[in-house]
């Protein structure tokens, strides 16, 4: 085994090398859990005994307006911020009006109590991916009633502040359910009693036509441009269509389920 050579020291001429300095800071771990923003998600938000509630920062005028919506006084106790500091924590086109609330995510109750609990339709979602059209639908399904929204865990937006402001409020009146395989899930809607209607350009009826009085109905809507996955589509019971003129391709999907939703709860 040959021994190992000293390390060379550095000649009288010799620069020393530099010193490693202190380490850098670390930043602090981002909260776990959603800020939600806005005097509409922040006080359907205080208002849900359902929802866990971490954090909650208002500005003077805020806070009064959050008290004549919500009475105090809250679950949580709130801390005054000046309007400035919502640019530190929240996105940069965010719409809080001085208002914001750290919470947890809404852990959804089982399909089969969802569909105990109300008598409203159920809404699919085939990969809608755009929070704000989800928020848009999640308003019109509390608006008519929907017992539930169903979607993919995957390829559908997280709980947002954006999604949140979008649903004004209705985020915290309609469960969510994220499910790993979009067919298992119609299948056990099926086997719970409901019909399943694929919302589609090319369905042989329209929704008025489709003689849907007195059945539990499950919606299926697909992202715009796409529609209906084709597994999807094989997975209802049947397809149909709003009646929209031939000036007019489609509909917004949000637009289309508000169409649909308000036709379901006039049947």
């Amino acid at each position: 085994m040959r021994p190992r050579r000293p390390a060379p020291r550095p000649g009288p001429g010799a620069r020393p090398g530099p010193r490693p300095g202190p380490a850098a800071p670390s930043r602090p771990a981002a909260p776990e859990g959603v800020w939600l923003h806005g005097l509409h998600p922040v006080a359907a938000a205080l208002a849900n005994p359902a929802r866990r509630l971490r954090r909650l920062l208002v500005t003077e005028e805020a806070e009064r307006e959050l008290a004549e919506r919500v009475p105090e006084p809250w679950r949580i106790k709130p801390e005054p911020v000046p309007r400035e500091r919502f640019a530190s924590f929240l996105p940069a086109d965010a719409v809080h009006q001085g208002a914001a609330l750290l919470v947890e995510p809404l852990a959804a109750p089982p399909l089969e109590k969802l569909l105990a609990d109300s008598s409203g339709p159920v809404v699919v979602l085939d990969q809608v991916t755009d929070p704000r059209n989800v928020g848009a639908i999640l308003r019109s399904a509390a608006a008519f009633g929907a017992a539930a929204l169903v979607m993919q865990d995957r390829h559908a937006p997280p709980e947002t502040g954006a999604l949140a402001r979008a649903a004004s409020g209705a985020l915290e009146v309609v469960p969510i359910l994220r499910e790993v395989n979009l067919a298992r899930a119609i299948a056990a809607l099926k086997k719970a009693g409901c019909w399943v209607v694929g919302l589609e350009a090319s369905g042989p009826v329209t929704l008025a036509q489709s003689g849907l009085s007195g059945r539990r109905v499950a919606l299926v809507l697909g992202a715009e441009g796409e529609g209906l996955r084709r597994l999807t589509r094989d997975s209802c019971d049947e397809l149909v269509r709003l009646p929209i003129r031939p000036a007019m391709e489609s509909l917004n999907v949000a637009a289309a389920a508000a169409v649909a939703l308000y036709e379901l709860a006039r049947e």
